[in-house]
């Protein structure tokens, strides 16, 4: 009981912190700029650090999907994380979506497969907005390239609850965070130490948890980035070479112009 309220607690503060960053303030005020943080997949030679990746979706899984949707990416994408074709069928399969019509023309609930896209949580908006006092949960597959700083604000807002400052009163229901402006939010804290039992053993602090979730969330909406990267240095190192060789052709045809 008590790790499903966790859960739903860390649904709820994602739908409203995520969906609206500014519409979540309850009084006038800029936040300050999310701190610059060192990650694996930063610069041009940064890479995804898979086992990051697969920490980061367990803290999706066990602490945002039951609200929030991944409705960009299919299960057989989680290869790319390093889950074998067994892994991603049993991580599919605990899912349901609707398929159909059937023989009978009637839509039919089935387990998901490698497939398909992640499943909804909700099976339309309305049912989303209800289950969240009236809040749409947003679509998490592409969160990082709809906030400004990106894996930085995510990690931010994450781990920006505190202790208002002395002279501060916070209304009964609200907390102090941050990152937000007017370091005011309506819903408690999503992450909490030991929140999820990683498979690999690593600690899972709030630092820990916010750091891997802000790193799945990154591959979520740039899927193909250590691709595009690999990529761009090879043209790069081509027209290098390319730019040698005409630059020797030129003075080779020259040598005997005076």
């Amino acid at each position: 009981m008590i790790a499903r309220l966790k859960t739903s607690l860390a649904a709820a503060v994602l739908t409203g912190l995520l969906a609206a960053p500014a519409g979540t303030a309850l009084a006038a005020g800029e936040a300050p700029t999310p701190p610059s943080r060192s990650w694996s997949f930063g610069g041009v030679f940064g890479t995804f650090d898979k086992a990051e990746l697969q920490r980061g979706f367990q803290v999706y899984s066990q602490g945002c999907a039951g609200c929030h949707a991944l409705g960009q990416i299919a299960y057989r994408n989680l290869e790319a994380l390093g889950y074998n074709e067994d892994e991603v069928k049993a991580i599919a399969a605990q899912a349901f979506v609707m398929d159909g019509p059937n023989e009978e023309g009637e839509m039919f609930e089935r387990a998901a497969r490698p497939s398909d896209k992640f499943a909804s949580p909700f099976p339309n908006e309305q049912a989303a907005r209800y289950a969240n006092g009236g809040a749409y949960p947003p679509d998490l597959s592409l969160i990082i390239k709809a906030r400004p700083g990106g894996a930085d604000y995510v990690h931010a807002i994450l781990t920006g609850y505190d202790d208002p400052p002395g002279g501060i009163e916070m209304p009964i229901g609200q907390y102090y965070n941050t990152y937000m402006p007017g370091q005011r939010i309506a819903m408690p804290p999503p992450l909490y130490p030991d929140g999820v039992a990683y498979d690999d053993g690593t600690a899972a602090t709030i630092e820990q948890q916010a750091h891997d979730v802000s790193a799945f969330l990154t591959w979520a909406s740039h899927p193909h980035m250590d691709e595009r990267k690999t990529a761009g240095v090879m043209t790069i190192l081509f027209l290098i070479v390319f730019t040698g060789l005409l630059y020797a052709t030129k003075r080779k045809i020259w040598a005997n112009v005076h």
